[in-house]
């Protein structure tokens, strides 16, 4: 391999198909990805049309994308094994240790824009695998999870790709001031960062934190089962049930329970190992009403099997009268239930303020 290689341009190259490790003198293995991935359109076209079925298409696109993401891993490890030789085979200039630490300051800030890369030029490949195969593996399966179902509501989850490009950055420029302080680094991805921290039994107030973005995931971390739970439901479900009954007024919810939810995750964080440990419920009222929470699964079973079987098995015999059940339910149930439930919450919120300023006089 030609040492005159920059290790710099392959990484960029490599978001061009193939063009990276054709840079690097991998043209055989460059030219396969290019071939292989400009194929995949044209089969994923014809065979859709042939099969009469579109979900092949995003199946065969889906695995080029996956194809797409080794080839840029691959050039990076390519890459990087190069830039390890050409240090190792460098002969020794006059240059300033000033100067030498700006050089590597510089690309290793350069490089940290797309993950894992500034770890690559740190030489803590394992590390930076774990960054680069976390950011695009995420974005990959959110696409795809989203063209398949064909939701959009699954792009919400992309929230997750800014918090492991700063986490990515943070970690690269935290590395980067240890090394350049003349410490020793470990190449060792986070994972196994903390598994040695479980091991002496502490819990990462930071790594917390960064959970903490998804709700409910960082309850969980720390031990807060019950609250990370209902916290983690409760975003979820709210996403998903709000998209069902069309009730786009109410989207208002989902974030403000992302908020909650972060912020209190930080809160526990913050306190964690300082206070005792107690995993309160955020709704403690549901623990003790099983009976309504089965009540509630069973309507929602009943509304699918109407919906989804129901209606389908029923549309031949309505049509002949004239009846559109879609329309029905769109315009009418919907609605319907929708209003039921805020004219119930509205009637449970009053009977209980009125009951807690009852006992409020009787305590007078």
């Amino acid at each position: 391999m030609d040492k005159k290689k920059n290790p710099i341009i392959a990484f960029l190259l490599a978001f061009i198909p193939g063009v990276g490790l054709m840079y690097l003198g991998k043209v055989l293995r460059g030219v396969l990805f290019i071939l292989v991935l400009m194929a995949s359109f044209p089969v994923a076209f014809v065979g859709a049309q042939v099969l009469n079925w579109d979900g092949f298409a995003f199946i065969t696109i889906g695995f080029a994308f996956l194809l797409y993401l080794i080839s840029i891993v691959n050039t990076a490890l390519v890459a990087s094994r190069m830039l390890k030789a050409n240090e190792a085979s460098r002969e020794p200039v006059v240059e300033s240790d000033s100067g030498q630490l700006s050089t590597e300051r510089f690309y290793t800030i350069i490089l940290s824009m797309v993950p894992g890369l500034g770890h690559f030029q740190l030489g803590l490949m394992n590390r930076g695998v774990t960054f680069l195969a976390t950011f695009l593996g995420v974005a990959a399966m959110i696409l795809f999870v989203t063209a398949m179902t064909g939701r959009g509501e699954f792009m919400v989850f992309l929230i997750v790709l800014p918090v492991v490009w700063v986490y990515n950055f943070f970690d690269t420029m935290q590395l980067l001031n240890k090394k350049q302080a003349g410490e020793v680094l470990t190449d060792r991805s986070v994972l196994e960062d903390l598994e040695a921290q479980h091991e002496g039994g502490r819990k990462s107030k930071a790594f917390a934190t960064f959970l903490s973005m998804f709700p409910g995931a960082g309850h969980l971390y720390l031990g807060y089962q019950k609250r990370g739970i209902q916290l983690m439901a409760a975003f979820l479900f709210s996403i998903y049930i709000l998209d069902v009954l069309r009730l786009g007024i109410f989207l208002f919810l989902v974030p403000i329970i992302w908020f909650y939810s972060f912020f209190d995750g930080l809160q526990r964080a913050t306190k964690h190992g300082k206070e005792p440990f107690e995993d309160t419920p955020i709704v403690s009222y549901l623990i003790n009403q099983q009976k309504w929470v089965g009540i509630g699964l069973m309507l929602l079973g009943v509304y699918y099997l109407a919906t989804n079987i129901m209606m389908p098995l029923s549309l031949p015999f309505l049509e002949k009268y004239g009846i559109d059940p879609y329309h029905v339910m769109n315009s009418f149930i919907q609605p319907g239930i929708v209003c039921l439930l805020l004219i119930g919450g509205g009637i449970k919120l009053v009977s209980g303020s009125k009951k807690a300023h009852s006992k409020e006089e009787v305590s007078e």
